[in-house]
């Protein structure tokens, strides 16, 4: 989200979405409130600290990992109080193992830990750690909670095909193995009892790694799709995972408007689309599928922010109308 206000954020996300809130990452307030620091405040026995291009692991925490950690806790006070009686579905978003691995630097290298098989075992352990105590944190702060465990991974794909550069730039670190991605992933996903969703924003998003990982849902920017998706889509669907099918476009000069270019009903429309083309049948489509903007909204202003959220909000609710008028 947009802005540096937790308390402003929550109030938008329960005013926009009361069925489905989540934790607001505000990644205006610079460093350590960005994906990586945020998540890095989290690991368990594992120091890191800022770099000239990033983070980086340390002897010891350093002074912006101690900042994340007070944003976060003060993220959590902002959502114990604006959420008191809250009852139903809440989403955490944090970085998942590959992103992490690929985004902090060695220590004594500067390449990305992903560079050393040992020290992304080591991550992958200790984000398990810190993913489970956090998941525990939020439901004694909001008990009512149902509690929606995000992996965001953007890194993923890059990391699969071996496109992730070295200190350097002038080489890439090696392919991983997907069962090697899938159990890291797995080991995360199952350190808690939540409901895990893993979400990738790029072009070739891994269908059926992020399926075996043990994930409960998918999560994909619907205009980045390519040809034959459709197909992966309608095995996961039928398998019975869920779709949080992002559906408005959060990539081009819409992000600053005060409204989306597209209305709900367009929006609605292209999610029924992807349906179709993907086979599956029209009575599950409202059941299995949660419209959301393709990725974050942090480069929107506060009023696109909320206009998107609004957006999103009434293209589900009369996605069950349009389903019935087409069938």
């Amino acid at each position: 989200m947009p802005g540096t206000s937790p308390a402003d954020a929550i109030a938008v996300i329960l005013g926009e979405l009361p069925g489905f809130p989540h934790l607001p990452e505000l990644p205006g307030r610079g460093p350590g409130a960005d994906l990586t620091g945020r998540t890095a405040a989290l690991l368990i026995d594992m120091p890191v600290e800022t770099s000239t291009s990033g983070w980086r692991f340390a002897l010891r925490a350093g002074r912006e990992q101690r900042r994340a950690a007070g944003l976060l806790a003060e993220d959590l006070d902002a959502v114990q109080e604006a959420a008191e009686g809250y009852a139903g579905p809440f989403k955490v978003q944090l970085a998942g193992p590959w992103t992490m691995a690929a985004t902090i630097e060695l220590n004594r290298s500067q390449n990305p830990a992903l560079a050393d098989p040992g020290a992304v075992g080591d991550l992958i352990v200790s984000l398990a750690e810190g993913v489970a105590a956090h998941v525990s944190e939020i439901r004694k702060r909001v008990p009512g909670a149902t509690i929606v465990l995000q992996l965001d991974e953007p890194a993923l794909p890059a990391v699969l095909d071996g496109a992730v550069p070295t200190a350097s730039g002038l080489n890439r670190i090696g392919a991983v193995d997907t069962a090697v991605t899938g159990g890291g992933l797995r080991a995360v996903l199952q350190a808690t009892t939540a409901f895990s969703v893993v979400h990738c924003c790029a072009p070739e998003y891994p269908f059926g790694l992020i399926r075996e990982s043990g994930a409960g849902a998918i999560s994909f920017d619907a205009s980045q799709l390519r040809r034959g998706a459709e197909d992966a889509i309608a095995e996961l669907a039928e398998a019975g995972m869920g779709i949080l099918a992002g559906a408005l476009n959060t990539r081009n000069a819409e992000r600053m408007t005060a409204a989306p270019s597209r209305k709900p009903r367009e929006i609605a429309s292209s999610v029924i689309e992807l349906w179709h083309r993907a086979g599956l049948p029209p009575a599950t489509l409202a059941e299995q599928v949660v419209i959301t903007p393709a990725c974050g909204l942090a480069g929107f202003s506060a009023a696109g922010a909320r206009a998107a959220l609004a957006t999103c909000r009434e293209a589900a609710r009369i996605l069950p109308e349009l389903v019935e008028e087409r069938s």
